[in-house]
């Protein structure tokens, strides 16, 4: 089993108790170099989205080192996926790390995600 199937295998039961209580979920994806938040809604349809990918948020990282692979971008995704979340009507999500560690910019994501207003 490598690393891959391992952190997959952790996310199944998450994700299957998740289903199973019928809510949006604010799903969060890492790699070494950026980040990737999304809530997505229990027909599986995304909803709000946001990344260190996107242009605008690539624009405001441009002075900082590490660009996309730190808790500073992190922070600043978990943020933008909450606005557009509460733009869009949704203010209580349940998290799903994805099988990742709640540690470093996972972290990051969800913290910053409930000081701008979303609740899980």
């Amino acid at each position: 089993m490598d690393k891959k199937e391992s952190r997959l295998r952790r996310s199944r039961q998450t994700r299957a108790k998740i289903a199973e209580l019928k809510v949006n979920r604010l799903a969060v994806h890492r790699t070494n170099l950026h980040i990737y938040a999304s809530i997505i809604a229990p027909d599986a349809t995304v909803l709000a989205s946001a990344s260190t990918a996107e242009a605008e948020v690539r624009k405001e990282l441009a002075g900082q080192s590490g660009k996309g692979g730190n808790t500073a971008a992190a922070t600043l995704v978990g943020k933008r996926v909450a606005e557009k979340a509460l733009k869009a009507g949704i203010a209580e999500v349940a998290f799903d790390r994805s099988g990742f560690r709640y540690h470093g910019r996972v972290k990051a994501v969800a913290e910053a995600a409930r000081e701008a207003g979303l609740k899980f």
